[in-house]
């Protein structure tokens, strides 16, 4: 039965809401939606827009420098107008926020309540009391409900962090002056972007990581490379080492870093970026009044058709901890409604979900590790081709990166694709579509790939399973 004439309230108007609601409309229902800060959620105001849109000028000036690599070119320097590539930022956040959020909303006469809401009544009959921005409550009953609040930016608890400060992902794209100096916490996907960004544009950075390697999650060979990388733009790297303490000395960040030997270091920068992970927005929810269990990082449970422990109560997006990537979100959002007001009974599937670190050149991965098969008990065997042997990048002049396969060997079937290559984003999607479909190295080895483009890396990586492909001539089959 719908209630006060509402089939869906979702909290939330990021990736996951919109997609919900979006989903809710198709079925040819009313939906409501509240939202205590920006509309667009992390992705449009604070995570990929913006972080993107600063990378690709950070590239565009890197790419200035590192002509010389050409014959006949020569290096050039760019000056940077920081202030100027913030507003430029801002500009377009505004721009696809109004676009791909408060337009479409407005087009589908979506209600969009402004302001904090929490979860009243109880198990059986849960509601809403929304604390309006503009003052007063409102109370929202519906049929169902979707969680889609996000996540934020986390920080560990160490001496002195807050009373000193410190800059999270969030807020380093919000200044207006470019920093001499970052010490950037995390060497995973957030802290390698926000690094190689500040540096490109003439910070001088230090990354420090508490696993024993860069993108610890990743092979251990993509690592090594992305480290290189790092290095070769000047970038100090510390793995294995924690961040002990924080204070302020002469108007600097002064660090202390314990390294895994029980040794400290005492690093100064101007800036402190933190990039340590994010955690789900469930603090003040109100979910425990109405049945709704969370997990140990707040994280709203839910099984795997996005329903949590209250039958009328849903959770999609970062909010459920899950891989925090938009287009799972937006993938979430929509089974969740689907689920919540068809009975769709759907779940996702997960095996082939690819993601990528936007550095230069980039990370993707898709599948298993080798790790990761190993630990399932699958017998598998792998190989790794380094960029100097994929002509594209021969052309490009430009051979940091690699390719490695990883295959099931009772089969020969294709289950894990890892890349650092410009580019990898895009390689890494053909790379998704060959693991959907059960391709074996052998039928990934032959099919048909255009050459001079860095999809080709797929087919000679997995020619290397039978072939030497540095006895081989261009474009041989």
């Amino acid at each position: 039965m719908t209630r006060s004439g509402f089939d869906l309230a979702v909290i939330g108007t990021g990736s996951a809401a919109f997609a919900a609601a979006l989903a809710t409309t198709r079925q040819g229902r009313r939906v409501i939606m509240a939202e205590r800060g920006t509309l667009g959620g992390t992705c449009v105001n604070v995570g990929c827009v913006p972080s993107k849109a600063l990378l690709a000028a950070a590239e565009a000036r890197h790419a200035a420098s590192a002509a010389g690599r050409f014959p006949g070119l020569a290096p050039a320097g760019i000056p940077v107008d920081f202030a100027g590539l913030i507003t430029g930022k801002d500009a377009l956040v505004g721009q696809l926020r109004t676009e791909k959020y408060t337009d479409l909303a407005d087009g589908y006469g979506w209600h969009i309540v402004h302001g904090t809401a929490t979860f009243t009544g109880n198990t059986d009959a849960p509601a809403l009391d929304v604390a309006l921005t503009d003052g007063g409550i409102r109370r929202i009953v519906a049929d169902q409900y979707v969680v889609a609040t996000g996540s934020a930016p986390w920080a560990p608890p160490v001496e002195g962090l807050k009373r000193t400060g410190y800059l999270t992902s969030t807020t380093a794209m919000e200044l207006d002056v470019l920093p001499e100096s970052v010490i950037v916490v995390g060497g995973n996907a957030i802290g390698l972007e926000q690094a190689q960004l500040f540096a490109r544009l003439g910070t001088r950075v230090t990354v420090v990581e508490a696993q024993e390697r860069l993108a610890p999650f990743e092979e251990p060979e993509v690592s090594a490379m992305i480290e290189r990388v790092l290095a070769d733009e000047g970038i100090t790297v510390h793995t294995g080492a924690t961040l002990a303490a924080v204070r302020t000395e002469d108007g600097a960040k002064s660090t202390v870093v314990r390294a895994g030997d029980g040794t400290e270091l005492d690093l100064r920068a101007e800036q402190l970026l933190i990039a340590t992970g994010r955690r789900p927005n469930t603090a003040g929810l109100g979910l425990d009044a109405v049945g709704v269990k969370t997990g140990t990082d707040g994280e709203v449970v839910v099984d795997g058709h996005q329903r949590s422990t209250n039958p009328r109560i849903w959770a999609a997006g970062d909010v459920v901890g899950g891989p925090q990537f938009v287009y799972v979100a937006a993938a979430q959002g929509t089974l969740a409604a689907d689920n919540a007001l068809a009975g769709a009974a759907r779940t996702l599937d997960y095996t082939a979900l690819p993601r990528v670190t936007f550095t230069s050149p980039a990370i993707a991965s898709v599948g298993m590790t080798e790790a990761e098969a190993a630990e399932a008990g699958i017998r598998c065997d792998s190989r790794t081709l380094s960029l100097a042997h994929i002509p594209r990048a021969l052309a490009d002049r430009d051979t940091r990166g690699l390719v490695k396969l990883v295959a099931d060997t009772t089969d020969g079937r294709v289950i894990g694709v890892h890349v650092v290559a410009e580019g990898a984003g895009d390689l890494i999607t053909a790379a998704t579509y060959a693991l959907t479909s059960g391709m074996t190295t052998a039928q990934l080895a032959h099919t048909w790939t255009p050459y001079l483009t860095m999809t080709e890396a797929l087919k000679l990586a997995a020619q290397t399973f039978t072939s030497d492909v540095t006895k081989l001539s261009c474009c041989a089959d």
